[in-house]
Order: structure tokens, then C-alpha cells, then sequence
């Protein structure tokens, strides 16, 4: 009878625990966890380069402030519930479309875009063709644009001088800097290459799948959230509310039966 789950990650006997191949007791004698997590993900651990950018990009999103919707809510979930794992958890659903998403679209677009549509096309088509185009249906274009940063996102420059210098600055990072500068003088006003771009188009460089973007966000932030739910848990009371002077009531009035 065939089996009806199977995986080529990895396997569990009484004997041994095999990731890819790997003995994990090998894994944990011999790499560290930026190696393992690419193994898991890759299929085969990270050369020196391939290491050196993966550890830059899951650092640039490990943490951004108490102010993101990731880690109000998984404050305000231990502030009501008390529970770590169950605060932990509604910090990573906060995550999506509006908050880490981008850079699952970004990937998307690019490798869409470069691998298939426009497959062998100058970078500076592809970009036209993507800003003119979500443009003109009035969409926003992922991987651009940041609320705290204007000019240069410093976290983004990072990641793309770092992936520059270890050789992962091929086509999707040259698309993604031709598209932000055919954007500029589209709208008549810079909106930077943020985080999630340059992600996206880095994590492509390497060899990632688009709809593993979500994933790269998610692995680095948990870090960020782990340590916002313990300060919670050791330095606030309980039940945390939204002061009066915070909220108003925009409703009907008081009206009779």
C-alpha cells in the first residue's frame, strides 16, 4: 500500500533523526543554525557566501519597534491570556498581506516576470512593463516604499551591498533597482527599495522559491516576538486596555427604544 504522507526532509527512528540526509547529531556538533535552517529549507547546506547573506537577511528582520501589528498583538494576547505559546502564535498571525507579506508578492512578481513573461528581456523592460502596468490598474507595487523611511531604507542597502559583495546580484536584484528608479520618475517622488524587496529579490539570487518569502519574514521576526512576550510577561500587569483618551465613539447616539 503507498504511503499517503511523505516528506524528503526529514526522518525519525528510535535509532536516529536524519534532516536531508544529515545526522542531527552531526548537524549539532558541526553547524550552527543559520546552516541548519538553509539545509532545511535548501535541501543542502550553505557555502561561505550563500551563509554570509542568509544570516544578513534573517538579522534585518528580526526586530523593528514595539509598534508593529505583530508585536502589539502578541502583547496584547499575553496581557489578556497569560499563555506564552498561545501570544507567541497570535504575534505570527498578525503577519500577512499588509505586515511581511510583501515580500512573498515582490518574489512573486519578479520571478513571474523574469523567468517567464519577459524570460531574456533587458532588466529595464521588465521594469517598465511591471510599473506601467500596476500602475495603470492602480495597484501598489510590493517591495517599495516604507512609512519610516523616505530616501534609502538602511536595512534593505544592507542586504543588497551584502549580496553585491558574495556574488547575489544578478537579475532579479537589477530588475528591482531598475524598477524602483523608472517608479521615481513615474510618480515624480522616490519610494525606496524597502526590506521586503530586497529580500525578494536576493532570496531569488539564491535559488529560494517565491512562496517561501512569507517564510523568511516569519523565521526572523518569531525571535522579535519571543522577547516582546517575555518583557510582557515579566514587566507588565495583566490585562492591558486601551486608556479612554485613546478611543472615541463615532457612533449613533443615545437614542430610545
Amino acid at each position: 500500500m503507498e504511503q499517503s504522507w511523505k516528506t524528503s526532509i526529514s526522518t525519525a527512528t528510535e535509532e536516529k533523526t536524519l534532516i536531508r540526509g544529515y545526522n542531527i547529531e552531526d548537524l549539532m556538533s558541526k553547524c550552527n543554525f543559520t546552516q541548519t535552517i538553509f539545509l532545511l529549507w535548501k535541501g543542502e547546506l550553505p557555502n561561505k557566501k550563500e551563509e554570509a547573506i542568509f544570516n544578513t537577511i534573517l538579522i534585518s528582520a528580526i526586530e523593528h519597534g514595539i509598534t508593529p501589528p505583530s508585536i502589539t498583538a502578541a502583547r496584547i494576547a499575553y496581557s489578556g491570556s497569560g499563555q506564552f505559546n498561545s501570544a507567541v502564535a497570535a504575534g505570527i498571525l498578525a503577519i500577512g498581506q499588509h505586515h511581511g507579506g510583501a515580500m512573498e508578492g515582490c518574489a512573486q512578481l519578479l520571478q513571474i516576470h523574469c523567468d517567464e513573461e519577459f524570460k531574456g528581456k533587458p532588466e529595464e523592460e521588465i521594469a517598465k512593463h511591471i510599473v506601467d502596468n500596476m500602475m495603470e490598474r492602480k495597484q501598489r507595487i510590493p517591495g517599495f516604499g516604507h512609512k519610516i523611511y523616505t530616501d534609502v531604507d538602511p536595512r534593505a542597502q544592507k542586504i543588497l551591498d551584502a549580496a553585491k559583495k558574495n556574488g547575489f546580484s544578478g537579475r532579479y536584484v537589477k530588475t528591482l533597482e531598475k524598477i524602483e528608479s523608472y517608479l521615481e520618475k513615474k510618480k515624480g517622488k522616490k519610494l525606496c527599495i524597502n526590506i521586503d524587496g530586497a529580500i525578494a529579490a536576493v532570496m531569488l539570487e539564491m535559488g529560494f522559491d517565491w512562496k517561501l518569502g512569507r517564510g523568511f519574514f516569519i523565521m526572523a521576526r518569531t525571535a522579535g516576538i519571543i522577547a516582546h512576550v517575555h518583557e510582557e510577561a515579566t514587566k507588565e500587569k495583566p490585562f492591558r486596555r486601551l486608556d479612554d483618551k485613546e478611543t472615541e465613539y463615532n457612533g449613533v447616539k443615545e437614542r430610545k427604544l
